[in-house]
């Protein structure tokens, strides 16, 4: 059974505006499938996955401690797989 997917207040209206270029889907499919996973301090976690929509670059997401509420995203240009 697929996991809901929840959004801080800051990522729908911070993150969104700033990087209208960003899609939901694009954070859900890295939680569904992420690449690479790795803790991050303050209790959040980082999650990273190839975008073909993003000419192949990799996308970060932040999730809260739950890990499954996003509070950033952002592609990671220091990112190696």
């Amino acid at each position: 059974m697929p996991t809901t997917i929840h959004y801080t207040d800051y990522f729908e209206r911070n993150v969104l505006r700033k990087r209208a270029y960003l899609r939901k889907s694009w954070c859900e499919y890295v939680l569904d499938r992420p690449e690479h996973s790795e803790p991050q301090e303050g209790n959040r976690y980082r999650f990273w996955r190839q975008i073909p929509e993003l000419n192949g670059r990799y996308l970060r997401v932040v999730t809260l401690s739950d890990k499954v509420t996003v509070h950033n995203a952002f592609p990671d240009r220091g990112f190696k797989p």
